[in-house]
């Protein structure tokens, strides 16, 4: 979960006195960085995922099953798994580790990551299940009889009665949530910082609102004992949540992608942006929040409003006296400007308005930086550093980039633009951001291996997916909507081949489905991105095993978009709608939710088959 470091973390009302000094050198640390690599290239493309991890991030949720109430819990012991995992990386040399793990938000996440990137494609994709496979193995060996690892978005009792094991209170002094103790928090010093300086500095509680799914039966909010008691009233039918941990303690599929040079990280940075909100539809698989039937089915605004710092005067609410912007969104949310120098970026296309502060960027252009990139981090850099460590304070800024870390890595965009670390061989990295965790490691496979693909198909084949930022907004909040990847349409570009440089940027796109942006359109006057992956991956000279194994992933997304096989998001909601159990309130009570929570288990594990989810794509063991 971005920069972490040892040693003691300040409190808000402290850090207040160093924030402009680790602004100031984090900006020195940014042009060091840059002028020591803006003219490398020829690096090696080199990819990962993180699944909750470097390069691949999966993060997975240890849930405790109660023998004998069946009640499924979040187990509260993840740092006690971490450091039996972590024992292998102390002891074996760098070159035999397989996987590295690393905290998350909650005490009850782990994050896990390949030991080394994998580099190029080919023979490479066909290591990425079974690498999901084995670490998921790794964490279980580490369980108990009464746990289970899960990827899973959001559990769905967050915040209902007692959901922890061990059992917890809420009103902790940290997060003050009259829903989450504060024992769900992982007990790194940076997450309960993290915790307290977000809250402290907006002056009260994050006020979290999604629209609850409205069944026959379903009452207002205000029958539901969910008042907030303070001038920040919930509106009706709507879920209320109060702290971070509701947000980070959700879990998400990230993919990071080495490029050659920062030119082609740009470039590549600035289409995947737009495929992003469409990504997290196809992707959806959160739908239940705080034990109730939510009307949204993806994680990412939950998390977005569960981070959000920006004081009333920043949110525009009072007059600027103390802060210096009035900022329009979260600083966890869809980016705000392009960055590529490529010809194809018309300036039309940045056309949402970009609050930056002047005196950053006049430093980073004295510096020699271009005009876009140097907008971008003077606009990352309006956001006060949220964890500062006491004893990193005066550092070396020629050696080390702890301050420039600390802003970008609690920006959280849906890409992140990451420079080369100081004196490593790593590279200019884009960072893809969006995507919700699915359920099965071939599900999760299926989203890398695209991704992965169409990073490549993008950069070889020079496609162009511009339309304009503030459209890319637009489509964000589409993907958020209750069926999204079935019922509803999203800007995308008409011709991916061409460019133009002058006539009106409307003409360039229009609104398709889903299954028109990932299959094509009838007319064939769109192709769709599967279509053009598969064109691509012709041109690589596959072997017959990874050809038959990336076309498998490729035709489960291509059903996954056409409708034919079920989001996690649709399949949880119906199952949770046909339970007998179920009283058409919204409800999702403690026995739907252990019934759910098994079924999800022996699904994963592969002990059974859900053709409406998998099809034929994942057979039980």
């Amino acid at each position: 979960m971005g920069f972490m470091a040892e040693g003691n973390t300040l409190a808000w009302q402290d850090s207040v006195k160093f924030i402009d000094y680790i602004k100031k050198h984090g900006i020195i640390q940014l042009l060091n960085i840059w002028n020591a690599n803006k003219d490398r290239s020829n690096d090696a493309f080199k990819w990962g995922d993180e699944v909750c991890q470097f390069i691949k991030n999966v993060e997975y949720i240890m849930v405790n099953i109660d023998k004998e109430t069946k009640d499924v819990r979040l187990a509260l012991r993840s740092h006690e798994v971490l450091a039996e995992l972590g024992k292998k990386e102390k002891e074996l040399p760098a070159d035999q580790i397989e996987f590295l793990w690393r905290p998350e938000y909650g005490r009850f996440m782990v994050e896990g990551t390949p030991g080394h990137p994998y580099i190029g494609l080919g023979r490479q994709l066909l290591a990425i299940e079974n690498s999901l496979a084995k670490r998921r193995e790794e964490v279980e060996q580490h369980l108990r009889p009464d746990e289970a690892i899960m990827t899973i978005s959001a559990f769905p009792m967050m915040g209902v009665n007692t959901f922890t094991a061990p059992p917890a209170r809420p009103h902790g002094v940290v997060a003050e949530s009259k829903y989450l103790p504060d024992e769900v928090i992982n007990p790194h010093f940076r997450f309960s910082t993290l915790t307290a300086n977000i809250r402290n500095r907006r002056g009260r509680n994050v006020n979290i609102q999604i629209p609850l799914y409205r069944d026959k039966n379903t009452a207002p909010h205000d029958e539901f004992p969910l008042e907030v008691g303070d001038a920040n009233a919930i509106s009706p039918f709507r879920i209320h949540m109060d702290a971070m941990g509701f947000g980070m303690g959700n879990c998400c599929l990230q993919v990071t992608f080495q490029m050659s040079n920062i030119e082609e990280a740009r470039s590549v940075y600035d289409q995947l942006a737009v495929v992003a909100p469409l990504l997290l539809s196809l992707s959806a698989s959160s739908a239940i929040f705080r034990g109730l039937l939510s009307d949204i089915d993806v994680r990412w605004t939950v998390i977005s409003q569960a981070v959000d710092d920006r004081t009333r005067e920043e949110l525009g609410l009072e007059p600027l006296v103390h802060n210096k912007y009035q900022i329009n969104k979260s600083r966890y949310d869809s980016i705000d400007s392009y960055l590529s120098r490529s010809s194809m970026l018309r300036p039309e296309y940045n056309d949402l308005p970009l609050v930056y502060d002047h005196d950053h960027y006049q430093t980073l252009i004295a510096g020699g930086m271009d005009e876009l990139l140097a907008r971008h981090f003077a606009h990352l850099f309006i956001r006060d550093p949220l964890v500062i460590y006491s004893d990193k304070i005066e550092i070396d800024d020629t050696t080390h980039t702890d301050h420039f870390e600390n802003v970008q890595s609690t920006n959280w965009q849906t890409m992140r633009f990451k420079p080369p670390p100081p004196a490593s061989d790593i590279g200019w990295r884009i960072e893809f951001r969006p995507m919700e965790v699915q359920l099965t490691d071939f599900e999760n496979a299926a989203f890398i291996v695209f991704m992965s693909l169409l990073t490549r198909a993008i950069s070889d084949q020079k496609l162009n997916f511009y339309i304009p930022i503030t459209k890319v907004d637009e489509n964000m909040k589409t993907a958020h909507l209750r069926g999204s990847v079935l019922n509803n349409k999203f800007h995308f570009r008409k011709n991916v081949h061409t460019s133009t440089l002058s006539g009106s940027v409307d003409n360039e796109y229009e609104q398709m489905t889903i299954n028109e942006i990932f299959n094509g359109k009838e007319s064939g006057e769109f192709a769709g991105l599967i279509p053009l992956v598969r064109r691509y991956i012709e041109t690589l000279s596959f072997d017959l095993e990874t050809s038959q194994r990336v076309n498998r992933y490729l035709s489960f997304l291509s059903q996954r978009a056409s409708g034919k096989l079920q989001t996690m998001s649709a399949w949880t909601r119906n199952f949770v709608q046909t339970h007998p159990a179920y009283q058409h309130d919204s409800v999702v009570s403690q026995e739907i939710a252990n019934d759910l929570i098994q079924r999800l288990n022996s699904i994963s594990s592969g002990k059974i088959q859900e053709p409406t989810l998998l099809g034929d794509f994942y057979d039980a063991k």
